[in-house]
């Protein structure tokens, strides 16, 4: 019985206006309780919400609705909105909410339709909250703060000097209530509402924090002022909150710095198309192209759309996209891909695939996904956060109360001590510490073509004890390719393949291509060419006979091997495909054809073992073949003689021995090998990047962008690491010390402030670090070359 269809859909928001990781935690309740929504996903660090949803019960514009309810801002347009199944890759288009006047907004929210099924023709191609006007925003706030708090110094000046009157004739404690009012209303008003929102959905966060620490200080000197007398904390929560301002607004911008790789994602696709209508040349918005239209790409213009080309040649970089350094020709009939360069010449293409379908937003959904996907430590991390401000509100309570009831301090001096508990603690840094770190590493991977397709394939990865190899087409070119010439004695090389391409530029057999291509130019061509079936074929060359084949055909034929026979034996040992060519009765030389080895398979094996991983090949060859390939390589473990259902049970008899194991391989007849593995990498992908059998997607097909990868996740588990214990040890070190337990040493609520902020900009920063990691390529490794072009050709058939 079939199973219903599921029509279960997956829309990004943007949302602006989270200033803390609760924030995202509010909102996923929030929108958790709608009728109709599966789950919800907030990401404070990316600026975005992610809903899975059933749209036949809740319709996009409830859910932006509901966001909007919440005081957050976003866009309720339900482009990028399509049906996805519950088991398959989450492809989350996003919304971006840009300036009016913004190039890139205008070519992403045109209306362009796609006639085929109704849906906007570029849906998709949007992209997550401006997190630069945010930090702008948190700057704004923290200027207001301190231009108000300058002069709530200078007439509160604990004693340093003797403040000058106080102007207008007010009251010195009115002057202060009114300073300090206009220094905490505005500037600080998103974490009081942020705080409210928070626990209306009983989450604890920073901004709860905030709202007891400088609601605690403002209300008890209101009290002072207005009430009872008494010591006032206008001066303090200034401080304090200004603090807390500029440590955010640092935080802001390195968050915004984080998100730039996406930008410069956005930023590839033109504004404005060039499109052909009749005889005329029209210049369209690029949301308005649709399949089928002809579109001119003129020298030095970029590719709006993915297409076909119909007219005219160039050399195209695709490099932004697929990582490849060499600019790629383009003749009729070759496929290019929207957000390209074009280098040299003029061509006109058909477009073929826009909007959401062409290859740049499939890896805009793909990079969104991975950033917005929580990794395990972050579970952890944001379970400890809730924690961490109840120990915090529960030490500051015990504070105040051993510090006022037990020990007999003043009421000033416990007051100060629990604000100094309350704002010391930092939930953001733990909240922090995972998702600024994926969100650099995945930007990084996909400035080089590797693509992770969630958080938990970062620190897997990261982990892996053995990575194996798909041979052919992984390891190797996939094509054959003649790796060895050997002549009769008076026979020259060149002499040899000129026989053997004259009778096979008749044949399409790979073999025969391969020898074809060594030889270069085919000056003549053999006549009463013949065709033998399981053997090769023969022709006339010069009058002369020619023999092309097996030494079954050259049995038959009565052509002597002679002095090549050890030769022969040797090639054939070696795991070569051995051509022997015969010229009337004679062998005149033989031919070797082997799937040659990729330039940078060596650099690659030999870079694995350098970080302690162990390298294993897997094959259907038979063994003598595997084992020449190996030996060649330094491969430490080869599995050969495995036919394409074994693979996954190979992957199966390794992971019994305790070992986390990588697979990599083609995606298609590699796929459940790569599902069963711990870490499947597709490699050479090219734009084909919705490969649902892998976890991460390779673009090329360049062996050591396993290396690459491997070491982006090494590098951003170090970073996460690093994060969570600095997150960790300062709360540890800080409760004691705001508590007074050193007393007559004990911190001031603004130092307090200062730590706590600083605390989350070290982490932020110490993520943005990781753009300084150095990613070797195989050249630096001591390789070549990367693999010609074509065969790394990203839109090959599949």
């Amino acid at each position: 019985m079939s199973q219903p269809k599921d029509t279960t859909r997956t829309h990004l928001w943007p949302v602006g206006r989270m200033c803390t990781p609760g924030c995202a935690k509010s909102l996923e309740h929030s929108v958790a309780k709608l009728r109709g929504v599966d789950v919800t996903n907030g990401n404070f660090a990316a600026g975005t919400l992610s809903v899975r949803y059933d749209p036949a019960k809740v319709s996009p514009g409830q859910i932006a609705k509901t966001i909007r309810s919440e005081g957050f801002s976003c866009d309720d347009s339900p482009a990028g909105v399509a049906p996805i199944p519950k088991d398959a890759t989450i492809s989350t288009p996003a919304e971006q909410a840009m300036p009016a006047h913004s190039h890139v907004a205008h070519a992403m929210a045109g209306p362009g339709k796609d006639p085929a099924n109704g849906r906007d023709a570029h849906e998709g191609m949007h992209h997550g909250g401006d997190l630069h006007a945010a930090a702008r925003d948190m700057q704004r706030r923290f200027v207001v703060a301190l231009l108000f708090g300058i002069p709530l110094f200078i007439w509160s000046p604990m004693g340093l000097f003797q403040p000058p009157p106080v102007p207008f004739g007010l009251d010195k404690q009115i002057w202060l209530f009114a300073l300090a009012t206009g220094a905490l209303l505005y500037p600080g008003w998103p974490f009081f509402t942020a705080a409210i929102r928070s626990l209306r959905h009983g989450v604890l966060d920073m901004a709860v924090l905030v709202l007891l620490s400088v609601g605690t200080g403002y209300l008890f000197s209101v009290g002072a002022t207005f009430v009872f007398d008494g010591a006032d904390f206008y001066e303090a929560t200034t401080v304090l909150l200004i603090f807390i301002l500029l440590g955010h607004w640092l935080e802001m911008r390195a968050r915004a710095g984080a998100s730039d790789a996406m930008k410069s994602l956005l930023k590839l696709s033109p504004p404005r198309a060039l499109v052909r209508r009749g005889t005329e040349e029209v210049e369209i918005p690029t949301a308005d192209v649709v399949v089928g239209d002809i579109l001119v790409v003129r020298p030095g213009a970029k590719v709006p759309v993915d297409g076909e080309v119909i007219e005219g040649s160039s050399q195209v970089d695709e490099s932004m996209l697929t990582g490849e350094s060499m600019p790629v020709r383009k003749d009729p009939g070759s496929q290019v891909v929207g957000g390209a360069i074009n280098k040299s010449g003029a061509f006109v293409y058909r477009a073929t695939k826009v909007g959401s379908e062409t290859a740049l937003n499939q890896i805009i959904k793909l990079v969104q996904e991975a950033q917005n996907s929580k990794a395990p430590a972050q579970l952890l991390a944001d379970r400890a956060s809730t924690w961490l401000v109840l120990a915090a509100i529960i030490i500051g309570l015990l504070t105040f109360a051993v510090w006022f009831w037990w020990l007999g301090q003043t009421l000033l001096f416990a007051v100060t001590l629990t604000i100094t508990v309350f704002v010391i603690a930092c939930p953001d840094a733990l909240g922090l510490a995972t998702p600024m770190a994926i969100m650099i590493g995945t930007g990084m991977g996909a400035k080089h073509g590797i693509l992770f397709k969630h958080a938990e394939a970062i620190e897997l990865s990261a982990r892996l004890d053995v990575v194996i190899f798909d041979k052919t087409g992984t390891l190797t070119v996939g094509n054959p390719e003649v790796v060895d010439v050997v002549v009769a004695p008076g026979r020259s090389d060149s002499e040899v393949l000129a026989l053997a391409a004259a009778v096979d530029a008749h044949s399409e057999h790979p073999l025969a291509r391969a020898i074809v291509a060594r030889a270069g130019e085919v000056t003549e061509r053999a006549t009463a060419f013949t065709n033998i079936d399981g053997r090769g074929a023969r022709g006339e060359v010069g009058g002369r006979q020619v023999m092309l084949g097996n030494r079954l055909l050259m049995n038959d034929s009565g052509v002597v091997v002679g002095p090549l026979e050890a030769d022969a034996a040797r090639l054939q040992g070696g795991g070569r495909t051995v051509i022997y060519v015969g010229l009337d009765n004679e062998v005149v030389g033989l031919i070797a054809i082997a799937d040659a080895i990729r330039p940078s398979s060596r650099a690659a094996i030999e870079a694995l073992h350098a970080r302690k991983v162990k390298v294993a090949m897997i094959t259907g060859d038979n063994r003598p073949t595997a084992e020449r390939v190996a030996a060649e390589l330094g491969i430490d473990i080869v599995l050969a003689d495995v036919l394409p259902g074994g693979k996954a049970d190979e992957v199966k008899k390794l992971q019994a021995q305790g070992k986390r194991v990588g697979m990599v391989g083609d995606g298609i007849n590699d796929a459940p090998a790569l599902t069963q593995a711990d870490v499947g990498f597709a490699i050479g992908a090219g734009t084909d990047v919705a490969i649902e059998s892998a976890d991460i997607v390779l673009m090329r097909s360049d062996p050591y962008d396993v290396v690459r990868a491997i070491a982006i996740a090494r590098g951003t588990l170090r970073k996460m690491h690093q994060n969570l214990a600095w997150a960790v040890g300062y709360n540890v070190l800080a409760f004691p010390l705001a508590a007074g337990v050193l007393y007559p040493f004990v911190l001031s609520p603004e130092i307090a402030a200062l730590s706590m902020s600083g605390s989350s900009v070290i982490v932020a920063v110490n993520a943005l670090l990781l753009r300084r990691l150095k990613l070797k390529d195989s050249t630096d490794a001591g390789d070549a070359s990367f693999p010609t072009a074509s065969a790394i050709n990203p839109l090959r058939p599949r």
